[in-house]
């Protein structure tokens, strides 16, 4: 597609981005609080670690700017973003973004919850999510046949990166010619790992056919308990060379330390438990005291 045709397909706003009507800001942060309630609770063992409402906002509608028009798979997305992107242009508040979203993800809860919101809200006919470890090989059908892809992989704080990596190898086999990848990764110039794993991610998406285009440093913050202050940033990568990828799982070196010190990469998907009361207080995390009559 020539530059111009993807002009046009972006809109006619400045850059080929779409021009951007004043977004409601009490509609948007309403709309993701839905988004925020349907979310199942992070399993901090597999890296879950949520994205602060403000900056799922702002990430949301900066997605569907440089997005906008483009079929869009996520590889993982236990923030939401997906969800969010898609329930904001359902609800008229967002007027641009990707054309589809499929989220492909090894958390039975996310998928079940993306896709019964997804129903409830009439739009599951843009939005899916399926069942799949980064680990294991695409599905065939699959391969380059998105337009975009997204990825907030764990960070690569023990393992040099190869958590990144892998998920980067993922959206590149995704991805269509002259496709754009983006990934959130950690950024922080007080400490030396991140630097690190930003150079080794970027020389990776070279050796993959891809070529930084774009970057927005300190983008997006988490409820991390023991590190408030991280943050991560936005990149975005363009497919500019075809590069030919075995679709294969990945190795037990690949999967070593993946989440963490000693925490590898060894489950193949969270299953999800039926109870009663979705949305509402589990009955185990209270108990109730009743009044002493006399």
């Amino acid at each position: 597609m020539s530059e111009k045709d993807d002009s046009k397909r972006n809109g006619n706003g400045r850059n080929g981005q779409p021009r951007r009507k004043a977004l409601d800001l009490r509609l948007a942060l309403n709309a993701l609080s839905d988004v925020v309630q349907n979310r199942p609770p992070p399993i901090r063992e597999f890296d879950q670690i949520y994205m602060k409402v403000g900056d799922m906002v702002v990430y949301a509608e900066y997605l569907c700017r440089k997005l906008d028009g483009r079929s869009l798979v996520f590889v993982g997305d236990g923030d939401a973003i997906g969800l969010s992107i898609a329930h904001l242009m359902n609800e008229g508040i967002l007027d641009y973004g990707p054309s589809r979203i499929i989220l492909l993800d090894f958390d039975e809860r996310m998928v079940n919850s993306v896709n019964r919101f997804a129903q409830g809200n009439d739009f599951a006919d843009r939005m899916e999510a399926r069942l799949y470890n980064v680990a294991d090989e695409i599905d065939p059908p699959l391969l380059e046949s998105f337009e975009a892809f997204h990825i907030n992989p764990p960070w690569g704080q023990y393992n040099d990166g190869k958590s990144v990596i892998s998920f980067l190898r993922r959206g590149a086999q995704l991805l269509t010619d002259d496709g754009l990848g983006v990934v959130a990764i950690a950024d922080d110039e007080t400490k030396k790992w991140p630097g690190q794993v930003l150079r080794m991610t970027q020389k990776a998406a070279i050796d993959l056919g891809m070529a930084v285009v774009e970057m927005q440093p300190h983008m997006h913050t988490y409820h991390l308990e023991d590190a408030p202050e991280l943050a991560s940033c936005a990149m975005i990568f363009r497919k500019v060379e075809k590069f030919e990828l075995k679709n294969e799982p990945l190795t037990t070196e690949e999967k070593k330390d993946f989440y963490g010190r000693d925490q590898h990469l060894e489950a193949r998907f969270v299953r999800e438990i039926a109870h009663i009361g979705r949305g509402m207080a589990d009955p185990r995390d209270y108990k109730i005291e009743s009044e002493v009559l006399e």
